[in-house]
């Protein structure tokens, strides 16, 4: 029989950014901490993304207030963590008067109020190398910042180690959820509070309560380009394909005439779920994506027409030769219709917590303050 560690305040389940921000808000609590993972090291969504904090294009209310919160966190813990910030701000390009339309609805909502709209002859103060004469403007916010995620992911987890005395058992499985004990394959963990964050893992714990909820999975297409080129005071963008799948955007009046228009042109893109963003490197190379494809389990495999529609999107945005490309990778991630987060609670001192629509970056720390706030009391 294996002796129980602890006792702990929290256990959590899941090393990836929704957990280790649910380790963030309860170790600044002064609560006792302790994170276990199935692997060796972070390998799933949290480090196949783009490190791209949005907030500009979030649903309008929950989930950009979230964000917003969850984007003053990520300042306060870089700079604590050793966590570069490579990138400031987004600059969504309209390529079509119809998008320009829905950037303008955009501007005139609360959550367009620290943004601006940029002019075509304008555009090329952010940057060069846009193919700037064949837009119709362009909307700046200033709200972005960007990390390298597979890189700041395990200084996150350091931190909390360091600062707060957080406890990691990787390569360990959870295998029982029932506080005050969490059954591992390690042994058995005693805390107070149990907090499952188990990604895109329906199946490995409480799988009754998850099967609730309708949930599917999706997998995406990342690459990372090398460009002859890239003016180090481009922002991140984004372009009109954005503009559907962010409701944020998608939500307004305006944006029923852009997809309208989107079909009838683009309407391979729209299938596969492709919309453009571009984030730099500290190396200058661009991460680029990405594609949207749901399943329960999604298959591993990478067609390259996905990946040449990605890229086709990139040669409308961006002017010159097309870059080398010299890593391509998926990403999968839990998906819901009817929702981008929940938590379940099969107890008084139990959480599910899942982000259902890829906003774990954006949101995961807004969330983890909600959530241990419920736990234990309101600071």
């Amino acid at each position: 029989m294996s002796i129980p560690a602890g006792p702990y305040d929290v256990a959590i389940v899941g090393a990836g950014i929704c957990g280790l921000a649910h380790a963030l808000a309860a170790a600044r609590r002064g609560k006792r901490v302790i994170v276990v993972d199935r692997d060796a090291q972070a390998n799933g969504a949290s480090v196949r993304n783009f490190g791209f904090i949005t907030v500009t294009g979030q649903q309008n209310g929950d989930c950009w207030r979230r964000a917003r919160r969850s984007r003053d966190v990520w300042v306060e813990i870089a700079s604590a963590a050793g966590i570069p910030v490579l990138q400031r701000g987004l600059l969504t390009i309209a390529r079509r008067p119809e998008a320009r339309g829905v950037l303008e609805q955009f501007l005139a909502t609360e959550m367009g109020a620290e943004c601006e709209l940029v002019e075509p002859g304008e555009i090329e103060a952010y940057g060069q190398g846009l193919r700037t004469q064949a837009f119709a403007g362009a909307l700046f916010s200033p709200d972005e910042i960007r990390v390298e995620s597979r890189e700041a992911i395990p200084r996150l987890a350091a931190y909390l180690t360091e600062r707060f005395g957080v406890t990691f058992w990787r390569e360990t499985v959870a295998r029982v959820a029932a506080p005050p004990r969490l059954e591992t394959s390690r042994g058995t963990i005693e805390a107070e509070a149990i907090i499952v964050c188990p990604g895109d893992d329906f199946h490995s714990l409480r799988a009754d309560r998850i099967a609730a909820y309708g949930l599917t999975r999706c997998k995406l297409h990342m690459m990372r380009l090398e460009p002859d080129r890239f003016d180090e005071k481009l922002p991140a963008v984004m372009s009109d394909l954005g503009m559907i799948r962010y409701l944020g955007y998608s939500e307004l009046p305006a944006a029923a005439a852009l997809e309208k228009r989107l079909q009838a042109e683009q309407g391979d893109h729209i299938a596969n779920g492709v919309h453009l963003i571009v984030v730099r490197g500290a190396d200058n190379s661009l991460v680029v994506g990405d594609s949207h494809h749901y399943a329960a389990t999604p298959d591993p495999f990478a067609p390259t027409h996905v990946d040449d529609l990605i890229l086709d999107e990139y040669s409308q945005v961006f002017a010159g030769p097309a870059p080398e490309i010299t890593e391509r990778w998926t990403g999968t991630y839990a998906s819901a219709k009817d929702r981008l987060m929940l938590v379940d609670k099969p107890s008084d001192a139990l959480r599910i917590v899942l982000i259902t629509s890829g906003t774990g970056a954006s949101t995961s720390f807004a969330i983890a303050e909600e959530v241990v706030a419920d736990l234990f009391g309101q600071a």
